[in-house]
């Protein structure tokens, strides 16, 4: 059952948000999931193009979803709007579901009668969002394979194939070559000590966890993106079209600069990041523009800056925004193509001179000992 709550004014005379209700679509262990949202966006889409009011949109809705959550979540915006609520304030009281640029967004769109139109353009933002993340998916996940299949087969040769010749090899020891000498060791020592090392990485595991979640490890974490040789290329250019895609969405469609900014703030995972936010921030509250915050910022491109300035001049700084982060999606996707595309012969050239180093650690020894034999 939800749990009503009323709210207060505050020190402006602005009532808050209503606190989050305890949530339907929790019910037995399950929730609303991103494939919903995006059923539920397209889907009100579509009803609202046709004519159909709010109301009967979501009970037609709700009537359709297949998951018990769903079906929850959309029983109570029907509540929230049967009772007269907005359906804005009817979906920030879910921001586990729906994002303050999604609230944003529609609350500015109530007034003129365009939900529906904003609602394509979410679709359309959710789209290059899962576009993106395929595609960084796809540049990983290869390496990353390579990469675990690589340790995968070292531990089988120092655990399977190593042991059976300690035995051959005990008579010379001394005459072992140093790779193979160090490889018998590390065999050794995975076959007498492995219960002490599955517990000592698990536990680094557990407190690189720990430190990841903490305040300081994040910070320190999101400084290592926007910095490290590499992989800050990619995620500077990641958080770039993601507050310029929501930023330039948010004021193409009426939302206030400060709740436009607050709205990208949510969207940037990255604390270091979202600095630059609260100083264009600042700058806008101060009397100044958008292009002002982002200027001087390392790692801001100037033409980014020159452009923003020559939007809020010419009065499409929403469009401007919105060419910009389309031309940075297009430039990050090429550039993890580039780096998946020179991954693969990496990994394989790794792999190669280890595959090398252990053939040649069992090899050579076993020549040593033939020609002793002959």
């Amino acid at each position: 059952m939800a749990i009503e709550v009323t709210t207060t004014p505050d020190s402006s005379g602005r009532r808050e948000p209503p606190a989050r209700r305890t949530p339907l679509f929790t019910l037995h262990g399950s929730r609303v999931t991103a494939r919903d949202r995006r059923f539920f966006t397209e889907q009100l889409a579509l009803l609202l193009s046709t004519g159909i009011d709010l109301h009967s949109s979501l009970v037609a809705l709700r009537d359709q979803a297949i998951s018990p959550a769903m079906r929850g979540l959309v029983a109570a915006l029907i509540e929230d709007v049967g009772e007269g609520r907005q359906f804005s304030d009817a979906l920030g009281r879910h921001p586990e579901v729906f994002s303050r640029t999604y609230v944003n967004l529609i609350g500015a769109s109530e007034d003129g009668g365009y939900i529906h139109e904003v609602l394509e353009q979410l679709l359309d933002m959710e789209d290059k969002r899962e576009k993106l993340s395929r595609t960084l998916f796809s540049a990983l996940s290869y390496p990353v394979f390579l990469l675990v299949f690589a340790l995968a087969v070292v531990v089988f040769v120092l655990v399977v194939v190593f042991p059976k010749f300690a035995d051959l090899f005990a008579g010379i020891a001394d005459e072992l070559p140093a790779t193979t000498h160090f490889l018998m060791q590390t065999s050794h020592l995975l076959l007498a000590q492995w219960p002490w090392l599955i517990g000592g990485a698990a536990a680094a595991w557990l407190a690189a966890r720990l430190w990841s979640q903490s305040d300081h490890g994040r910070l320190r974490i999101d400084r290592f993106k926007l910095h490290a040789p590499l992989v800050s290329g990619i995620f500077r250019r990641l958080y770039l079209l993601q507050s310029l895609r929501v930023l330039g969405l948010s004021l193409g469609h009426g939302v206030g600069i400060i709740d436009a900014l607050h709205a990208t703030r949510d969207v940037v995972s990255n604390r270091e990041f979202t600095r630059v936010l609260d100083t264009v921030e600042h700058d806008v509250k101060g009397g100044e523009g958008v292009a002002a915050g982002f200027e001087g910022i390392p790692f801001i491109p100037p033409v980014v800056v020159q452009m923003i300035r020559t939007g809020e001049e010419t009065g499409n700084l929403p469009r401007v925004l919105g060419r910009l982060a389309d031309h940075y999606e297009r430039e990050l996707a090429g550039k993890l193509d580039t780096l998946s595309r020179l991954a693969e012969p990496v990994m394989l050239l790794v792999m190669g001179a280890v595959v090398g180093v252990i053939v040649s650690s069992l090899i050579l020894p076993i020549f040593k000992l033939s020609r002793a034999v002959g």
